[in-house]
């Protein structure tokens, strides 16, 4: 639960439980057989939407002081809204999702009773169970408590002052509760890309009101990409009972104003990026936005139950012209919006589910001896409507077969190798067809590639320099020649399909379709540096290529990168035929260009990301068959640098780094141990991320970590064995 070596090269565990794993619902795993884990997950999702439903349910009826059984149809619709069509799969999100209703109702109690306790239980679970929703909950508090203090009838300047000591007494204390987690993971965070942050200049809005309105009709396509639209469907129903709910006259205006002003203030915070930015915890987020979206659906279908109270109060004209009205929004949503995200026939259904409301509405209104049979008509209507928009905008899913179709054969040769006590020297493993970048974790071995949220920064960065995929929360092997390899101490690699023998590395053993293979040139964790070592690697060249050639020189090398100058390009394509076989990379340094497609001897294969700049790993090709490089979303044409790998310069780089090596006598997850002989003195480098958690001693005394390449662990060391 600290340390893991399983992936990102050796990662603070800590701070992936605390964002990933806190639930306490994950305790339960310790029931769970090992083979049915992904069952448990897939379980819990449905479980965990049910909740959400429950909680949202018993705060309406506490909240409205009922025990009306259309509240539920709201707590369906809290269940599977857009939001969670969208995100969940999120797993690690979703208690916040469920207790949030539980935390606005604790609030309530301490503003209007004075009695705090739920509110900071709720709270404090939440913040435990993920701190990063959290802080969107905790914002959120503060202006709802705000409003609160505003819609309170009867509020004098005593009660006003111990209100806000105790707000902010409970407040604290549930971040106390969770601070056994929080606060490591603060620590961790401070090494990622989130940081750092630099307050963002104002911008124009991302998209206008009327677009974001629009995307409450359902069955809208959902987005978890770069894009900026909310998820924020909750239920057609409510283009209708929002305006009802304004009409209202048993309802406050006070209360009308303060809630109407949190919707603008949302739907401001969607499209406005400093309060986009705020909202997310200080930074923009990496793909999958509006993630306060819950609140807000949260406050419509608040809105829109209570306007469904009193129905009973409400004059039949104000329903039809309620109705008419959101048949006219539609309509001019399908006039106005003109987003990929809106197929033609989404407003042709929301119009047919407005109309299937209104019949119901009409029975409700017949007499007390319909009513049983429309509560019943709107409960099967909300769930199908519901049920229909989940099973249309949800994030697909693969099959369990082909998830674990490999796995049994991997977990067999990784335990071929995986020395039983770790007392035959520490070496890393990679699996080069991933399902993920987190594969070393699912199947327990030691690997380089991670995603997550509380990737290191300077680590990501580095990976960049050499040629590896990264982005803002990732880092892979990807990309990697076998002299990043042979740097990260890569010594096996696990393939789906037998590669082309080069001589750079050897067979070891088969299980079904898998083969391991062991690279002939492989460093340990640990060996010497001189001093100047980082000065002599010019790591800021632009080019990865030209990043690994100066690797080479500052060691006397031979580059292990030749450039290929015999190209040929012409519109998108861009093509050169091998005069020898062997190992060629392609670097593409157009950012405008995200997918290219290589045709070789052995067939297409075809890049994504290619924008993020790194290495291009055509494999082995034959000398006179030529290869074809096309840029497939770009109209500009295609440029790129292909390289030939070199043995000769691996080899001499090999033999200058491992000449002085820390030989390992154990190494354990928070543990290791060995010896190094060093005739001058200079730094021994590692490769074990640089994470202030690890202590160092040198024959029995405690030394200072140095940080190298500025990502990893190094230690000065004099002349002679250590």
């Amino acid at each position: 639960l600290l340390y893991s070596w399983n992936v990102g090269m050796g990662v603070n565990f800590s701070a992936l439980y605390a964002y990933y794993l806190a639930s306490p619902f994950n305790w339960l795993l310790f029931f769970c057989p090992a083979g049915l884990v992904i069952e448990f997950m897939t379980y819990m999702i449905v479980i965990k939407t049910g909740f959400c439903g429950l909680s949202m349910t018993y705060y309406l009826r506490k909240h409205c002081q009922t025990s009306d059984f259309g509240t539920a149809f709201f707590g369906v619709f809290y269940a599977l809204s857009g939001y969670m069509a969208a995100y969940s799969w999120n797993i690690m999100w979703l208690d916040c999702i469920i207790l949030f209703p539980l935390i606005m109702l604790g609030l309530e109690h301490l503003v209007r009773e004075g009695k705090g306790l739920w509110y900071c239980l709720a709270l404090g679970v939440s913040i435990l169970s993920n701190y990063y929703i959290s802080i969107m909950t905790c914002i959120f508090m503060v202006l709802y408590f705000i409003a609160l203090l505003v819609m309170e009838r009867e509020m004098t300047g005593k009660k006003l002052l111990g209100r806000c000591f105790l707000f902010a007494f409970y407040s604290l204390l549930a971040g106390g509760l969770a601070a056994a987690v929080l606060l490591p993971e603060v620590h961790a965070l401070m090494t990622t890309a989130s940081g750092k942050f630099k307050f963002p200049k104002l911008q124009d809005p991302y998209f206008s009101i009327m677009d974001m309105a629009a995307r409450h009709i359902g069955n809208v396509e959902s987005e978890i990409g770069l894009d900026h639209w909310p998820n924020i469907y909750c239920g057609v129903a409510v283009l209708m009972f929002l305006p009802l709910y304004l009409a209202a006259k048993r309802i406050s205006g006070k209360e009308k104003a303060v809630y109407s002003i949190l919707l603008l203030l949302f739907f401001a915070s969607f499209s406005i990026n400093i309060l986009n930015f705020i909202w997310h915890g200080f930074h923009f987020p990496n793909s999958l936005p509006c993630r306060q979206s819950y609140i807000y659906i949260f406050l419509v279908l608040v809105m829109c139950c209570k306007a469904y109270l009193l129905l009973p109060g409400t004059p039949w004209r104000h329903v039809l012209l309620a109705f008419w009205g959101a048949v006219g929004f539609v309509i001019l949503a399908q006039k106005l919006v003109t987003e990929e995200h809106f197929h033609f026939s989404v407003f042709y259904v929301a119009i047919l589910f407005l109309a299937l409301y209104l019949g119901i509405l009409w029975m409700y209104y017949a007499g007390p001896r319909f009513r049983n049979r429309a509560v019943l008509c709107a409960l099967a209507l909300v769930s199908i409507e519901a049920a229909v928009n989940m099973t249309v905008t949800s994030v697909t899913t693969t099959s369990r077969t082909a998830y674990i179709r490999d796995n049994e054969e991997v977990k067999t040769l990784v335990s071929m190798v995986l020395p039983a006590h770790r007392g035959d020297g520490f070496f890393r493993m990679e699996k080069v067809t991933r399902k993920t970048k987190n594969d070393g974790a699912w199947m327990n071995f030691p690997s380089v590639s991670l995603f997550s949220s509380t990737a290191n920064a300077d680590l990501t960065r580095l990976f960049k320099k050499l040629g590896c995929e990264s982005s803002t929360n990732a880092y892979s092997i990807t990309g990697s020649t076998s002299l990043v390899d042979m740097l990260f101490a890569v010594k096996y690699g696990i393939y789906s399909e037998e590669p082309v023998d080069t001589g750079l590395r050897e067979f070891v053993a088969r299980e079904g379709d898998t083969v391991l293979y062991q690279n002939r040139y492989t460093l340990p964790l640990g060996f010497l540096v001189p001093d100047d070592f980082e000065e002599r690697w010019d790591r800021e060249l632009g080019n990865p290529a030209d990043v690994q050639n100066s690797l080479a020189d500052s060691l006397g090398a031979v580059p292990v990168l030749t450039l290929v100058t015999d190209t040929s390009q012409s519109g998108k394509e861009l093509t050169f035929t091998p005069q020898e076989g062997g190992e060629y990379y392609a670097y593409v340094g157009d950012s405008k260009i995200e997918k290219v497609t290589a045709e070789t001897w052995k067939g297409s294969k075809t890049y994504n990301n290619v924008d993020r700049g790194y290495l291009l790993e055509l494999g082995y090709c034959t000398a006179g068959d030529m290869v074809t490089l096309t840029a497939e979303d770009n109209q500009d044409g295609i440029w790129a640098d292909i390289y030939r790998f070199s043995e000769d310069g691996l080899a001499q780089a090999c033999e200058r780094l491992s000449a002085v090596p820390w030989e390992l006598e154990s190494w354990e997850e928070t543990h290791l141990e060995g010896n190094i002989s060093a005739a001058d003195a200079g730094i021994m480098m590692t490769t074990i991320p640089y994470d202030k958690g690890w202590r160092i001693w040198v024959d029995g005394k405690e030394a200072p970590a140095e940080k190298i390449l500025d990502a990893f662990i190094g230690v000065k060391l004099t002349s002679g064995d250590h």
